[in-house]
């Protein structure tokens, strides 16, 4: 068999995360097996289409790297990939199926389906035109009108859906209707679209949630009649909210226990500065575990052991509260140069002008400091704006008393106006000295932790040493004059 597993998602919304994770298991276990993963776009529900949803399913989809061999944007043998672009093949095989007995036009009207809710009939429609006359039918037509193109349903019996994660489900026959496959205005429902499109374009495993495993039956029964191969069905399990209760949706905001809102659309872990990479990790070991107790790996160390068999059928909840522990692992793996381009945005967006060769000065220790990169700002934001003079009492202490304190200040002004290698490492030596020699404790972080409070005018932020030098010679020179006139 050759692999071919796609992801289809509706442009109904954004792109859920619990999309993601499902695009993701079938992208690897494509990828584990050499196959292809095709990417189509299911927009037959014209009437509840986002604008933009579209444009933003693909956007997310390449950013988490999740590539495609076929797909809307890409093409491939089994074009198109929307779906509203493929109506003539689905009115083709629906009047196909009226052909070979296995469905019927029902001319049933919107008054008559409402009729029939009200008078409590079993999924609100009675078969009316299941069995209707040919002679009839065709009287109808000549009439034009509106129809839809049903299924018919085998009344009796059971139909078993077999099932990669759950084994053969099984299902009476007489829990279903005869479902609309072909709309009014020549468009496919779900059910039709889907068998039609996976069959031709040859997909080996349908992956999508628990539940569609109710209207499988559906699927099985078309396949049957079209006399196609059916593929491997995986109904992946639930994602349930953080709180346990009810699943996680895209179209509200769900919240842990304690009340703190959790991030639910692919796009807000964009903006909310984690790194697509460690997003994937922390997908893949929901539902399926990497073995010997290891949870932080590479896609490509994940493709080596993925296989669809191996993933729980049990519901499960997204950890959210390893995806900062993983993110910051990650973070710390960056080369300076690399984590700081990562960073800039985030910064520019918050009305600051960056320089990216200033920011790598900092980025080796801010890259322990971490966790996303919105973390950032409170780390250098003294880069970027004026920070208040620290008043006299906060510049001396027990350890560094007053005199001792000014001078060192005013040592530490002539080095730094003096010194001709402007870098850590020089400066660092230099200043340590000067620390060294006026504190009553012959060190130095009596007096380097003032430095900070004066360069910075935080409490926390990256080495004095890297600041002095990313914050540049001039501009340090004048917030330790500053600090020297307290003395006055």
């Amino acid at each position: 068999m050759t692999v071919r597993t796609r992801f289809a998602p509706s442009p109904t919304g954004y792109l859920h995360i619990g999309g993601v994770w499902a695009a993701l298991f079938a992208w690897l276990h494509a990828r584990h097996y050499g196959g292809q993963f095709i990417l189509r776009i299911e927009d037959t529900d014209t009437k509840r289409t986002v604008p933009g949803a579209q444009e933003n399913l693909i956007e997310s989809l390449r950013w988490f790297g999740l590539d495609w061999d076929e797909g809307p944007d890409v093409g491939g043998p089994y074009g198109p990939y929307v779906q509203t672009e493929r109506r003539g093949l689905y009115q083709k095989w629906a009047n196909w199926l009226v052909e070979n007995g296995h469905a019927y036009k029902c001319f049933a009207t919107p008054e008559e389906l409402a009729q029939m809710r009200e008078a409590g009939v079993p999924f609100g429609y009675d078969r009316r035109y299941r069995d209707y006359p040919a002679d009839k039918v065709a009287e109808l037509e000549a009439q034009s009108k509106p129809y839809v193109i049903r299924f018919k349903m085998p009344l009796e019996g059971e139909t078993v859906v077999p099932d990669l994660l759950r084994g053969d489900v099984t299902f009476n026959n007489d829990q279903f209707t005869d479902y609309v496959l072909l709309k009014s205005n020549g468009l496919p429902t779900y059910h039709l679209a889907v068998v039609v499109d996976d069959y031709l374009m040859e997909i080996s495993h349908i992956t999508r949630g628990v539940e569609w495993l109710n209207t499988a039956p559906v699927h099985v029964n078309l396949y049957k009649a079209f006399g196609w191969e059916m593929p491997v069905f995986v109904h992946l399990p639930v994602i349930l909210n953080p709180s346990g209760k009810g699943k996680l949706s895209k179209r509200h905001q769900a919240f842990t226990d304690s009340g703190e809102k959790v991030l639910v659309r692919a796009d807000e872990f964009m903006a909310a500065g984690y790194l697509p990479e460690a997003v994937l990790n922390f997908l893949a070991n929901v539902g399926w575990t990497f073995g010997d107790d290891v949870e932080k790996f590479s896609m490509e160390e994940a493709i080596e052991r993925f296989d669809l068999a191996d993933v729980s059928s049990s519901p499960t909840k997204l950890p959210y509260s390893k995806l900062d522990w993983l993110n910051g692992l990650y973070i710390q793996e960056m080369k300076p140069h690399a984590l700081a381009e990562a960073i800039a945005p985030f910064l520019e967006k918050e009305g600051y002008k960056v320089d990216v060769g200033q920011l790598e000065i900092l980025t080796p220790s801010l890259s322990i400091r971490l966790k996303k990169f919105t973390d950032v700002l409170p780390f250098v934001r003294f880069l970027y704006e004026e920070r208040p003079v620290p008043p006299l009492e906060k510049l001396w202490d027990k350890k560094l008393p007053l005199p001792a304190a000014e001078n060192a200040f005013r040592e530490a002004r002539n080095f730094l106006a003096t010194v001709d290698s402007f870098d850590v490492d020089t400066i660092g030596e230099g200043l340590t000295l000067i620390g060294v020699r006026n504190t009553s404790t012959d060190k130095p972080g009596p007096f380097l932790g003032k430095l900070r409070l004066v360069i910075t005018g935080q409490k926390v932020s990256p080495p004095v040493f890297e600041c002095i030098v990313a914050l540049g010679r001039l501009p340090s020179l004048e917030r330790i004059d500053a600090a020297l006139a307290q003395f006055q």
